[in-house]
């Protein structure tokens, strides 16, 4: 259960920053109020609110396990992250990016194996 909850939390850091990415894109900030317009963005704010919830998750989570053996399992995050580069940002998947996904895949296999 604890590395399932481990996985769905590198799941919310990645949609929360996706949605940080989806809010920042294309914004020129040169001013205060600039700043504070893309903070109060609904793509900037879900995001925070995503990122929160993940926080409190990552919490019980740290209570739960040994950080030497939760905190790999976090690397499920460059997966996640992959994908959605390449999906929602069409970002180019290069032999090196799936190799190096595929190593992380390894060790996250190898650490969680008992």
């Amino acid at each position: 259960m604890l590395i399932l909850l481990t996985i769905f939390n590198s799941v919310l850091m990645v949609t929360g920053q996706t949605l940080w990415k989806l809010g920042a894109s294309g914004k020129e900030v040169h001013s205060l109020s600039q700043l504070l317009r893309l903070f109060l963005s609904p793509y900037i704010l879900g995001g925070l609110t995503v990122y929160a919830f993940a926080s409190v998750l990552w919490i019980y989570v740290l209570n739960k396990g040994e950080l030497s053996y939760v905190y790999p399992i976090q690397s499920t995050a460059f997966i996640f992250a992959m994908i959605i580069g390449a999906t929602i940002f069409k970002e180019q998947l290069t032999p090196s990016k799936i190799i190096g996904v595929l190593v992380i895949c390894l060790g996250v296999i190898i650490i969680t194996r008992k």
